[in-house]
């Protein structure tokens, strides 16, 4: 178990490492001097030269991406070249908009997900069934910055009964709350589509084996089979899902926090590359990158502890 222990983590610091190396590298390579960005079109030969030491452009690439590294690792990823404040700053204003979306995104899609397809497991072959496969197959196929539209369409501009965008702040909790049910909704359906077809099929898989057909041998309801028996054994495909599904969820909050005019690090990177705003960028990048790639390594975890034969093998 140590080992394994110790291989994951050493794998999760190495795939950081490269991920930042790839970041930095990318985005030190694209067109456009950040001086320039700054001051302006107008600006002489000798403010721009300036304010390239300054910011250190002039060192070489190496150089840049060592100070780079050992700073982000203390916190400091630079000032915001748009914002003219710490990048750190903007992103702890964001980031509880952006964690509160997609968290709230994740248990809504576990809620319908798993309700939807172990009730579809349980009901196999029926027209129960066949139509939650329906509307899997239509959740899948609509792209969530449209079904945001559509919701936005019909709940916010023709029955009224939600707000269209924008976010009053948490000094209103309940007109708060009421702002983020579409892009919740928006969010997490996509997501559900996925899961359900998931658990159904793992389901499916499990009710087959004989271990079920004992407990209802020996009397136990259908429903305590389902839950107590069927469920904890479907869950490794699920939390395999589930832990990329965190991660896109995090990552989708781009666009519909753009759709929703929410102030997260979704509406936040896209307004940093519009204004060219490199360390904001890179800063924002890194960090949907370290979400996505701790996902995995927690749902690695998660395996040994919910399988206890992954768990002798580690």
């Amino acid at each position: 178990m140590g080992y394994f222990l110790f291989r994951r983590t050493l794998g999760f610091a190495l795939t950081l490492l490269a991920v930042s190396v790839v970041v930095f590298a990318v985005m030190n390579v694209l067109p456009g001097d950040p001086a320039l960005t700054i001051l302006g079109l107008d600006a002489t030969d000798d403010a721009l030269a300036a304010l390239r030491e300054q910011l250190g452009l002039n060192e070489p690439l190496l150089t840049r991406y060592v100070h780079w590294v050992w700073n982000a690792l203390h916190g400091d990823f630079g000032i915001s070249h748009s914002f003219r404040v710490p990048v750190a700053t903007l992103i702890g204003e964001r980031l509880p908009m952006t964690i509160s979306l997609a968290v709230s995104g994740m248990v809504l899609t576990l809620i319908v997900a798993l309700t939807l397809g172990i009730g579809a497991a349980a009901r196999h072959r029926t027209f129960g069934d066949w139509g939650v496969m329906f509307l899997s197959q239509l959740g899948i196929a609509i792209p969530a910055f449209w079904l945001s539209i559509l919701l936005v369409m019909l709940f916010a501009v023709k029955l009224r009964w939600l707000p269209p965008g924008g976010f009053p702040g948490w000094s209103d909790p309940v007109l708060a709350m009421r702002s983020l049910i579409l892009p919740t909704v928006a969010l997490a359906l996509v997501q559900s589509a996925v899961l359900t077809r998931v658990t159904r099929s793992s389901a499916l898989e499990v009710m087959r084996q004989d271990f079920v057909r004992t407990a209802r041998a020996s009397g136990l309801s259908h429903r305590r089979i389902l839950w107590r028996h069927v469920l904890p054994n479907a869950l490794v495909p699920i939390i395999t899902i589930v832990g990329m599904q965190f991660a896109a969820l995090v990552t989708g909050t781009i666009v519909i926090e753009n759709v929703f005019y929410l102030p997260g690090l979704g509406r936040l990177i896209f307004q940093s590359i519009s204004n060219r705003d490199l360390p904001t960028v890179q800063a924002l990048v890194m960090l949907f990158a370290a979400i996505v790639v701790t996902a995995n390594f927690i749902v690695d975890l998660l395996y040994v502890v919910i399988d206890p034969r992954l768990k002798a093998r580690a």
